[in-house]
Parts: structure tokens; C-alpha cells; sequence
């Protein structure tokens, strides 16, 4: 069965739109009047903002939050990346991503993370809902695409799996960038896992200009230790340690399975956060971490098709990809939760693969 979502059906006061069994839809507003559905299952819950940007605002499993700290309780009406940032899981893109450079004049992330959506549909099936919607941009001339993102829940499952199809709508090829912006917080006491060798991460050396002299000069102490070795990173608490406000990495070569997924967990004692990703479509993975009083995320892998710095840097890195006319493309992740003993078995199949 498939809703086809109006903004009609969102008041202040929560409503619920189907009830399965197992599972249930509940649309409500925020307070600042942003629409959400809350889909909940026997493991936790999800909440999607189905006309803003199709992100993913929060994910619990088991009692567990998974998104960023943030100053950001509910999401702000605004398309202005910064202004409106406490996502769990935001699309990047498309005619440009990352933070604008010298040449640049995209938006930060280009025009999707806060896109108003045309259309959105909530899609109910035995064991499962799914939220899915489509945006298109439009400049005559110059780009016409269709971007349409899925995001499925199953009824006793702690993984989101989140597609979404980009079409070029013109008789002319289209050059994109993307990016999956995925925000865990911090587990604590964990190490990070993943099918790359730890050996080819690049850890781009810089600080905030507005930052104080002395914050700088720790931060930049320790960019230097984790040049030299870049494992410090994986697990909390090095000697030294710092993140404040942040550090950028790339990671480069990333394996991926029989089905072409790539994984990363933040592994501890009592399971893992979780994520995979289609390395054939996003070859490129970011890291991303930030621990401060304010913001506090272990963005652990950013799946995308080109390094986060705008898109001169990406044009002249060779990183811009090319879709052909009326053609499309497909990215696909899995995000969310795994319990110890799924922790174990993701842990010897990453051992594997490396």
C-alpha cells in the first residue's frame, strides 16, 4: 500500500497514519512547522522529513541514539546548510558538493541536504515501511535532474537502507557530485573497524582561523602525530587527543564485498554503529570527527563520489563525475545498529576482506 504524503496530514498534534502489527507511522510538525514521520518498529524508531531534504532527523534502536550532538533539537525551515544542522543522515549534492572553494559559488553541500521536495510517499508492505519522494532541479540551458531517495525500515531490524537515484532529465550529459552525510555521535570505549587499509588515509592538515592560538596549535599537534600514524584515531582517548572543532580525513581505497559493500563500524563490547556502502557509485569515503562541548559526532565514513572541498577542487582532482543523457545513476547504503553477536560476525567479515 502506498500514501502519497500531503502536508495537510502534518499538525502540531501527532497523528497516526497506518498501524501494522509491528510497525506504525506517525506524522506530526515541529514546533519551528518542519513536517516529520516518526516510523516505529519493534527495535526503535526513525524520523524522516519527507519534503525537507528527505533526511533522516534522528534513528534510536534499542534505547540507543545514534545521531550527532548537536545545539539542534528540531529542524530550522531554512535551505542554509549550517543554520538548520543536527541530521542524522543528509544527501549531498548535486551539481556540487563540500564546502565551497576558491572559484566556488554553491551553496556548502551543494543544493540537496534542505531541498523542498515535490512529491513524497510513505509505502507499507508486510514486514516493512518505506519513505521514499522526488525533487527536481531545473535550469534551462544548463542542468535538469531528478532526484529521488528511498529509505526502508524493517519491521524487527536496527539498519536503515536508504537508496536514492539521481536521472538526468536533459539531452545532454550531466556533471555531479554526491555525498552521504551520515552523523553518529561518539561511542564510547570503541575502535573503529573498516575494510581499508588504515596506512592510505590522508588527514587534511588545518584549523579554523577564528579558533584561539593555543586550540590551534594542539590541533595541529596532533594532525601531525596521526600523519605519522593514523591509527591513533581508532580508538577514544589517545594520549594527546583532540577534535575540537574538528578533523577532516580521506580514506582512500576502500574494499568492498561480494555485493560491492564497503563497511565500517564503531566496534565496542556491547555492539557496533554501523555502516556500508556501494563503493562502485561513491569510491571516495571522508571521516569526519567532532568533539566538543557543542558538536560531538564520529561521522566514522561520509560514502560520496569525490573529496568534500568544493567543486573547482574536484573539477582539477579529476573527482567530477559524468552521467550520460537521460541516464541515471543509483547510491545505496545501510546504516544503524548492530548487536554484539552482529558485531562479531561484521568484525570477522572485515577481517576477511582486508
Amino acid at each position: 500500500m502506498r500514501i502519497n504524503l500531503k502536508k495537510a496530514f502534518f499538525d502540531d498534534r501527532e497523528f497516526v497514519l497506518v498501524e501494522t502489527e509491528k510497525m506504525k507511522a506517525v506524522a506530526f510538525r515541529f514546533s519551528t512547522g518542519v513536517e516529520a514521520l516518526r516510523i516505529e518498529n519493534t527495535k526503535g524508531y526513525i524520523v524522516v522529513l519527507p519534503f525537507k531534504g528527505q533526511q533522516i532527523w534522528r534513528a534510536c534502536f534499542l534505547g540507543r541514539e545514534l545521531v550527532m550532538g548537536t545545539s539542534f533539537k528540531e529542524p530550522v525551515p531554512t535551505k542554509e546548510y549550517l543554520k538548520t544542522y543536527g541530521g542524522f543522515l543528509l544527501h549531498c549534492g548535486a551539481t556540487a558538493m563540500g564546502s565551497p572553494g576558491k572559484g566556488d559559488s554553491h551553496p556548502q553541500h551543494g543544493e540537496l541536504p534542505n531541498a523542498d521536495y515535490d512529491s513524497a510517499y510513505l509505502e507499507c508492505g508486510e514486514d516493512y515501511m518505506e519513505i521514499g519522494g522526488c525533487v527536481e532541479y531545473n535550469v534551462s540551458f544548463v542542468k535538469h535532474y531528478a532526484f529521488s531517495p528511498v529509505c526502508r525500515l524493517g519491521a524487527d531490524a536496527t539498519l536503515i537502507k536508504v537508496d536514492a537515484v539521481l536521472e538526468n532529465l536533459r539531452h545532454r550529459p550531466l556533471e555531479y557530485m554526491y555525498l552521504c552525510h551520515i552523523n553518529f555521535n561518539t561511542l564510547k570505549n570503541s575502535e573503529l573497524i573498516y575494510s581499508a587499509d588504515y596506512k592510505n588515509i590522508t588527514v587534511h592538515k588545518s584549523a579554523w582561523d577564528d579558533i584561539p592560538p593555543e586550540q590551534a596549535e594542539k590541533l595541529l599537534s596532533f594532525m601531525d602525530r596521526l600523519e605519522e600514524k593514523p591509527e591513533l584515531h581508532h580508538k577514544t582517548g589517545a594520549t594527546g587527543e583532540t577534535y575540537d572543532p574538528e578533523i577532516l580525513f580521506t580514506i582512500h581505497g576502500y574494499k568492498g564485498d561480494e555485493r560491492g559493500f564497503a563497511h565500517t563500524m564503531q566496534y565496542s563490547s556491547e555492539g557496533a554503529y554501523y555502516a556500508a556502502h556501494a563503493v562502485d557509485t561513491m569510491p571516495c569515503a571522508i571521516r569526519w570527527i567532532a568533539r566538543s562541548e557543542d558538536e560531538d559526532s564520529t561521522a566514522m565514513v561520509l560514502p560520496a563520489t569525490a573529496e568534500p572541498f568544493g567543486y573547482t577542487y574536484a573539477k582539477e582532482h579529476g573527482q567530477i563525475k559524468v552521467l550520460a543523457p537521460l541516464d541515471s545513476v543509483k547510491f545505496s547504503v545501510e546504516v544503524g545498529w548492530l548487536d554484539k553477536k552482529d558485531a562479531e560476525k561484521m568484525k570477522e567479515k572485515i577481517e576477511h576482506i582486508n
